[in-house]
């Protein structure tokens, strides 16, 4: 069977499986991913633990597009992401209302970073491939679903927003210093702490001495995570196309990770100017 042939018994049996385990992350719970698909691939025996896995990705995408909290472990997927699907899980949202007071503890949550050690050179990854995301009107059942934006509130705690910056600030001087010419670590400032307005967070230096203006985006969450960002750092990132870099800082609170981008926002996300939105 393919994938777009998901029936309405299928869909109705993977979404709550889902959010059982969403619900579990929120709460900081362990859980075991492969006992889910295990359990669940009895009750749809049609399809492989592959097929759910990929579906679990379709139900983070919906989440995703409508600013809503998703599994880290399940980055958001979007080939055949069908109509049934969005409905069942928005449906699901508006049958289970408590999900979204799991949203908001853990949005404005402070993450902890004591006792992890990031290993600098082992930190940096490579950016997620570009998302082909289908246009289309969002689907709604009867009312909508959450007013709040849910993934620009974990953006904006300043918990998670510093501590993502600390470690950029500390992976610049450390990238400086053991660069051809490390007296350059001196001239790394962290800009945003002194001025929030620059357009840029960090302002480090290329070996070869250029400005380096830097934008720290963090989140707790997973890879494509989208971001958010404002106008005059839209301006800034334009007028100094060539010198900026968007540093993505990631999964913060389990296992801290970067990648980057450089250049303005438009030339390497897609752009929702609905207060700027960001999917890389």
């Amino acid at each position: 069977m393919s994938d777009d042939a998901w029936s309405a018994l299928e869909v109705e049996a993977i979404v709550p499986f889902y959010f059982e385990m969403l619900r579990k992350e929120l709460r900081g719970v362990k859980y075991n991913k492969s006992e889910y698909r295990r359990t669940l691939s009895k009750k749809i025996p049609n399809r492989t633990e592959g097929a759910i896995e990929f579906k679990h990705q379709n139900i983070s995408a919906v989440l995703a597009e409508h600013n809503l909290l998703y599994i880290a472990g399940y980055q958001p997927g979007y080939d055949n992401t069908q109509q049934l699907l969005k409905k069942e899980v928005l449906h699901h949202l508006q049958l289970n209302p408590d999900i979204f007071g799991l949203f908001d503890q853990f949005v404005h949550s402070p993450p902890s970073l004591e006792a992890k050690k990031v290993k600098f050179n082992k930190w940096k990854k490579d950016p997620p491939e570009p998302w082909e995301l289908k246009e289309g009107k969002p689907v709604y059942t009867t009312r909508q679903v959450a007013k709040r934006n849910y993934l620009e509130e974990e953006q904006r705690n300043r918990s998670i927003g510093e501590q993502g910056e600390q470690l950029v600030y500390d992976y610049e001087v450390w990238r400086l210093q053991n660069s051809k010419h490390p007296e350059l670590a001196k001239e790394v400032q962290w800009v945003s702490k002194v001025d929030d307005s620059a357009g840029f967070d960090i302002l480090s230096k290329d070996t070869d001495g250029q400005d380096r203006y830097i934008e720290v985006k963090t989140t707790t969450l997973g890879k494509k995570t989208p971001f958010f960002f404002s106008q005059n750092e839209n301006t800034f990132s334009i007028e100094h196309a060539e010198q900026f870099y968007l540093y993505r800082v990631f999964d913060l609170r389990k296992n801290p990770r970067l990648f980057m981008k450089q250049g303005s926002f438009e030339s390497f996300c897609r752009v929702e100017v609905s207060g700027y939105k960001g999917w890389v």
